[in-house]
C-alpha cells in the first residue's frame, strides 16, 4: 500500500531510506533497515577506503537486500572509495557536500544508482543534468550539516524542478511525515534521527537517550560562521561553540573547536562536551526499538493517515 516509484527504482519494499550518518551508520544499522523492506546506507564520513570496504563485506554477510553507500565527497578519501565501491558493485550511493558528476557515468555502466544530497533547486537541476538518479531533498530542520530552507517549502519547488524523483529529507520520523512528504511529490523519504534511536544502532545510548529527552526546540544550529553549519541538540558543547562564534570570525579557530565533537558524543557517551547531531525531529521521538519495529509501525501509520485522508 506504501510503494512508489522509488521501490521500483531501488528495488526496495518501503520507500524509506536510511540517512548515512558518520560513525553510527555501520553495516549493523544499514543491514536492519534493508532486511525491514527500507534502503541501509553505510556512512563513509572521512573514513578510508579499506574501513568502508570491511563494512561492506560485513553486510553483504548479514543481507541480500539492495543496500547504500553515503559518501562525502569533501572527504581526502573520496576517489579511493569510489574506485573500491565499483570494485564491490555496490547498489546505490548517496553523495554529500559536493557534485559526484564525475563518477556518475562510469557507475552507470554497472547499474548502480547514484543520488546526491541537495539543499537548493539550482543544485538539484545541475544534479539532474550530469545524470543523478534521483536527488535528497534535505531541509534545515535535519540533523548533522544542514541549509538555510525547510523541508516543506523546499520539496514541492525541486519536485516541479526536476524529472527524476525527489526524496524528502530532514523533520521525518512518522508515518504523518511520510504522508505528508508524498503529498509534495516526493517519492520516498530519507530519515536519520529516527533510525539513531534503533536498538541495532551502535550509538551511544548517552546519545540516543539525549535525542528521546528532547524537547521541540533543543535542536540548535552551530558553526555558521565556517560556511558548514551544523544542526546538534543543546549542550554545554554548542553553548560554548556559540560563545565563540559571537567573540571570533576566525573559521579556522571554529573548525578546531569542533573536531572530534561527534566522536566523542556518539561513540564515547560524553554527551555534555560532545556533538550531539540530530533533527528537529527529535522532540517526537521517545523511544528506542528495532528498525524492523519502527519501519512496520511507520508504514501502518502512513496508511491509516492515507485512508483518513481520502474520507475528507
Amino acid at each position: 500500500m506504501l510503494k512508489t516509484d522509488l521501490c521500483d527504482l531501488l528495488n526496495i519494499k518501503f520507500p524509506i531510506i536510511q540517512g548515512g550518518m558518520a560513525w553510527v551508520a555501520t553495516a549493523e544499522l544499514a543491514q536492519a533497515v534493508s532486511n525491514a523492506g527500507g534502503l541501509g546506507v553505510i556512512g563513509c564520513g572521512n573514513a578510508p577506503a579499506d574501513v568502508i570496504k570491511e563494512e561492506i563485506r560485513k553486510i553483504k554477510k548479514k543481507t541480500d537486500k539492495p543496500f547504500g553507500v553515503n559518501v562525502m565527497l569533501l572527504s581526502p578519501h573520496v576517489d579511493e572509495i569510489m574506485d573500491m565501491l565499483y570494485e564491490e558493485k555496490v547498489p546505490v550511493i548517496t553523495t554529500g557536500a559536493g557534485n559526484p558528476g564525475k563518477y556518475i557515468d562510469r557507475f552507470k555502466g554497472i547499474g548502480t544508482k547514484v543520488i546526491p544530497v541537495v539543499p537548493s533547486v539550482a543544485l538539484a537541476k545541475r544534479m539532474e543534468k550530469v545524470g543523478a538518479d534521483a536527488v535528497i531533498v534535505e531541509g534545515t530542520e535535519a540533523g548533522g550539516h544542514v541549509g538555510e530552507l525547510t523541508t516543506f517549502v523546499l520539496v514541492p519547488q525541486i519536485v516541479d524542478a526536476v524529472n527524476i524523483p525527489v526524496i524528502a529529507a530532514g523533520g521525518i520520523a512518522d508515518g504523518r511525515g511520510i504522508v505528508s512528504a508524498l503529498s509534495l511529490g516526493a517519492k520516498g523519504v530519507q530519515m536519520g534521527t529516527r533510525f539513531v534511536c534503533s536498538t541495532e544502532c551502535i550509538a551511544h545510548e548517552n546519545y540516543k537517550n539525549m535525542i528521546t529527552k528532547a524537547k521541540d526546540r533543543d535542536a540548535v544550529v552551530t558553526g555558521r560562521k565556517t560556511g558548514h553549519p551544523v544542526r546538534s541538540l543543546k549542550n554545554k558543547f554548542t553553548r560554548e561553540f556559540l560563545k565563540l562564534e559571537k567573540k571570533t570570525d576566525d573559521k579556522k579557530e571554529l573548525e578546531e573547536f569542533g573536531v572530534g565533537s561527534l566522536k566523542k558524543a556518539a561513540i564515547e557517551g560524553d554527551h555534555r562536551y560532545g556533538s550531539v547531531m540530530a533533527g528537529q525531529v527529535s522532540g517526537l521521538i521517545k523511544d528506542i526499538k528495532s528498525c524492523e519495529s519502527i519501519i512496520n509501525d511507520i508504514v501502518k501509520e502512513a496508511n491509516i493517515v492515507k485512508e483518513s485522508l481520502t474520507k475528507i
